[in-house]
């Protein structure tokens, strides 16, 4: 199968993609004091060079008391951090590669000692207790207004920088999908109940994002049945609840839509080979970025722990099939960018021997 599809040029609006090509958001933790250096500008820098056409950022906490989870991650606020990121995107572009951040609020995985303020505790749906203890604060509508300000203003100053677009963070069990998932939403006014109220948050946010940045600004958002909690969990049972679920998030701005799957290759419902963005694409009309183990034969669950397991490179006939048949626009890939990023230039070279395995020892370098 020839493997032209993937470097084929992207055109929506104003963003003129080189190649199909998407390095899928991964965080690293190289960021100390929430900064990007030197390493991470030059990290991101290889990939643009080696024929990634564009880059979506590892996830990048917005102005918020509690948007962090992690050491050592990146800010998308704040003086020195945007400074950071302008000189990532000046090398990005310098290769001729796009980029945009993935802008994140973990919620209530949060836990108490965490950086930058370890007396914080998570910010969620729901309040929770543990030994008479707040270990998740229940958010009040200030509250929700104050993270919806935060992700508007982190979107702003990205346009400021020269970014192409911004991706907001809405799947894996994260601050803005455990708005939709009942299970961690249990409110009782318009922003709980049933799922179209779950999606409130949601939907303001994309929308005050939208009046922040304006029409042209690409606004791509992530989502996923799954949760880091619970890998089996369905946000959705069937195409006409999916279709219910992402026209008010389309409608409030959404031009690409980035849809979070294990493995690539599985049909999202019974009776149709289509996955994930290729039932978005047909059901928005939206273009669709697919993700799920691109090019390797091992998905990332296995290396969430500690194990000498390596993930060797997979064919991409299927892909190349499904992307041919315009299943969907965008292939964004993870581990197999994060190890080797010279991965675009050896497929497209026909170079697949020399592409780089993948285990738990490439986590801990920015190569």
């Amino acid at each position: 199968m020839p493997v032209q599809a993937l470097f084929k040029p992207f055109h929506l609006g104003a963003l003129e993609l080189p190649t199909r090509v998407v390095m899928a958001p991964m965080t690293r933790s190289f960021s100390p004091g929430g900064v990007p250096n030197s390493k991470v500008i030059e990290y991101y820098r290889r990939r643009a060079a080696a024929g990634v056409g564009l880059i979506i950022t590892e996830g990048t906490t917005v102005g918020h008391i509690a948007s962090n989870g992690y050491p050592n991650v990146p800010q998308f606020f704040g003086d020195a951090p945007l400074a950071g990121w302008k000189k990532v995107v000046d090398a990005v572009h310098a290769e001729g590669g796009k980029i945009v951040p993935q802008l994140w609020h973990v919620g209530s995985v949060r836990r108490i000692g965490t950086e930058p303020d370890a007396s914080v505790p998570g910010y969620g749906p729901s309040e929770k207790l543990k030994d008479g203890q707040v270990v998740v604060h229940g958010m009040t509508k200030q509250d929700i207004q104050d993270v919806i300000a935060a992700f508007a203003q982190a979107a702003k100053d990205a346009q400021s920088i020269g970014m192409d677009g911004v991706e907001i963070h809405g799947a894996h069990g994260y601050l803005i999908d455990q708005f939709f998932w009942e299970g961690s939403n249990q409110r009782t006014d318009e922003y709980g109940g049933s799922l179209a109220n779950r999606s409130r948050f949601a939907i303001e946010l994309i929308q005050a994002v939208r009046a922040a940045v304006g029409e042209g600004f690409p606004i791509i958002f992530r989502f996923s049945q799954w949760k880091q909690q619970d890998y089996t969990a369905r946000l959705v049972q069937t195409p006409q609840a999916l279709g219910e679920f992402l026209k008010p998030l389309s409608d409030a701005g959404v031009d690409i839509f980035h849809c979070s799957t294990r493995r690539f290759w599985e049909p999202e419902f019974d009776g149709s080979e289509l996955n994930l963005a290729g039932w978005t694409r047909k059901l928005t009309g939206k273009p669709t970025i697919t993700v799920g183990s691109v090019g390797l034969d091992g998905e990332f669950l296995q290396f969430m722990v500690n194990t000498d397991k390596v993930a060797q490179p997979a064919s991409l006939e299927n892909l190349l099939e499904r992307l041919n048949k315009e299943e969907f626009d965008l292939v964004a890939v993870g581990r197999a960018l994060l190890v080797d990023p010279d991965w675009a230039q050896k497929v497209r070279e026909g170079r697949e021997q020399d592409i780089l395995p993948f285990s738990r020892e490439a986590l801990m370098t920015l190569v």
